[in-house]
């Protein structure tokens, strides 16, 4: 997960690197693996054959399904430590990890005709979505496909929500392993918001959900 340097950054940056040992055990909540196995079929089509950019990658968890079935992968984050996790979950040869940040994609990475974030766009402010998918745009050839994977809030099964900001971003409060308790900005967007944040940047917009999950797809016009 990466955010500019403000005080939520370095929370957040600070959660993600404390977390990772036990970021995926999210993944084995019983009550979520159709869900699960229903999107690992659905997402790997998606990108086959493409370049894919591949924005928040943490453990590599989605990653691994992606790289499986596209040409190339590059995956960004701002923790080294879950990196880490997902370099050992997919082949050198299929995929590239670079540390970097969300907000300031660097041109180097190059030009892609395919973009996924998983469980990154609930972390970015209301404020900051347009900031994220222009900059992320400007590295997106014409047509690109782009998909932001995410949770729904689901009562009994998501953390729930601690705190609502002036700007509505809403927070929740994590407890890791170790004892240590961190605020954690998580939003749960509608598809209004969702189809919004994207003007200018992309059309043609398709929302799918399932229990747990939602995943908006669009096809890129332009930074």
């Amino acid at each position: 997960m990466s955010l500019k340097e403000s005080p939520e950054t370095k929370q957040m940056e600070s959660y993600y690197s404390s977390r990772a040992p036990e970021y995926d055990d999210v993944y084995l909540k019983p009550e979520r693996q159709p869900d699960l196995r229903a999107i690992e079929q659905w997402l790997a089509p998606a990108f086959a054959n493409a370049t894919v950019l591949e924005v928040a990658c943490g453990t590599g968890y989605w990653t691994q399904f992606i790289a499986a079935a596209a040409e190339r992968l590059v995956g960004v984050d701002a923790s080294p430590e879950t990196m880490e996790i997902a370099r050992s979950r997919v082949p050198a040869a299929k995929a590239r990890f670079v540390v970097g940040d969300a907000y300031r994609l660097s041109p180097d990475l190059g030009r892609f005709d395919a973009a996924f974030a998983g469980f990154w766009f609930s972390h970015v402010p209301k404020s900051r979505r347009r900031e994220f998918l222009g900059n992320l745009a400007a590295l997106l050839h014409p047509g690109a496909k782009v998909v932001l994977l995410d949770n729904l809030y689901v009562e009994g099964s998501s953390s729930p929500i601690d705190e609502t900001d002036a700007d509505g971003n809403t927070f929740q409060l994590r407890r890791l392993k170790d004892g240590s308790t961190h605020r954690v900005l998580k939003n749960f967007p509608a598809e209004a918001e969702l189809r919004a944040s994207i003007a200018g940047f992309g059309e043609r917009a398709t929302l799918t959900t399932w229990q747990h999950y939602w995943a908006f797809g669009y096809v890129a016009t332009g930074p």
